[in-house]
């Protein structure tokens, strides 16, 4: 009679699904010089993404949307199978985990051939704006998803609809999915330092996904890296563009990290204080030379995701209510997953 294998701490594959992630990304860049032959097309303007064949054919393109569709839809059935069989948190990975994991590590896989083999990523048909916009809502999601926990602003809790708010923990593993593959498939596996950042940051959200129900995907400090990691890949694209707006990505999201993101975590007044201290000294000498009259760029991007925070809890209400208007029955306050313990 056979045994079952021992259980697999969620907290262990979370390390290994960090060091796979570096492991991928350092075969991209030694594989990159593959690539470099390919031409590229001319840029055109803001809208233009430098990374696309001159002239893609049906080929190229069923390559990457078949691909891309297919990693969809398996990684989407293994978040219903585990809303709907599983519904409990655990320490240890269960059967969807690993569904899970070894599903994202094959099309991760795939992704790097079909890139080697016919190049373009969904950029060739799609807007970079379509690739930016599904993280930066990703990123709104989860300051309206941990408002209860750590509040939205210096630790106060923002005035959201608890159905709402209720609505997006639940479901919210659908989008950020998509989010995700989608921004995944949009680009060929390149290796300027933009690109490897990104494809890290992806490869870690794959993984958070991957580790649905267990308390791995729950940790607090683990998910403020995932949130504080476009800190670093934003302010590092702006830099190698070369545009002079890297202040904007840095103090931008460093200051969503200063009014909500730290208050996840459980530091004294004292170290709050100082972490905001360090943050406006920084804002003082950059400004001091870079000029006054752009003090603003460091409000744009807190303002807009604050702004998106209530806009889309807004429009989330509105579906919300319509849906019940048009099926009484229909109820979004209880959550058939439990909470972590």
């Amino acid at each position: 009679m056979t045994s079952s294998p021992p259980p697999v701490s969620a907290n262990r594959s979370l390390w290994l699904g960090v060091g796979f992630s570096f492991a991928f990304t350092a075969l991209i860049y030694l594989l990159a010089g593959r690539l470099e032959a390919i031409p590229k097309a001319p840029d055109t303007g803001a809208e233009h993404y430098y990374w696309k064949l001159i002239d893609p054919t049906f080929v190229t393109r069923a390559s990457v949307w078949v691909l891309y569709i297919a990693h969809q839809v398996a990684i989407w059935w293994t978040i219903w199978y585990a809303q709907t069989k599983v519904k409990t948190y655990s320490g240890n990975l269960r059967a969807v985990n690993w569904w899970a994991l070894g599903l994202n590590a094959l099309f991760i896989a795939l992704h790097l051939v079909q890139t080697h083999l016919f190049y373009d990523g969904l950029a060739q048909d799609v807007s970079i704006f379509s690739s930016q916009g599904s993280v930066i809502v990703l990123l709104v999601l989860v300051l309206i998803m941990e408002n209860k926990r750590r509040g939205m602003f210096f630790g106060k809790k923002a005035p959201l609809n608890q159905e709402v708010v209720g609505f997006v923990r639940h479901y919210h593993g659908y989008f950020f999915a998509w989010a995700t593959i989608y921004t995944f498939w949009y680009h060929p596996m390149e290796a300027t330092f933009g690109h490897l950042i990104g494809f890290v940051y992806t490869f870690f959200l794959m993984l958070q996904g991957a580790l649905m129900l267990t308390r791995a995907h729950v940790n607090k400090y683990w998910t403020l890296a995932l949130e504080v990691t476009v800190l670093f890949h934003g302010t590092t694209v702006a830099i190698l563009q070369g545009n002079g707006i890297w202040p904007m990505f840095f103090f931008g999201f460093a200051g969503i990290f200063v009014v909500t993101q730290m208050y996840g975590l459980k530091l004294s007044n004292l170290t709050r204080g100082l972490i905001l201290a360090a943050y406006c000294a920084a804002v003082i000498v950059v400004y001091a030379g870079r000029g006054w009259g752009k003090l603003n760029e460091i409000v744009r991007i807190p303002a807009i995701d604050y702004l998106l925070v209530f806009a889309f809890t807004g429009l989330i209400w509105l579906g919300l209510w319509v849906a019940k208007k048009i099926n009484p029955k229909l109820s979004f306050s209880r959550n058939p997953v439990s909470e972590p313990a």
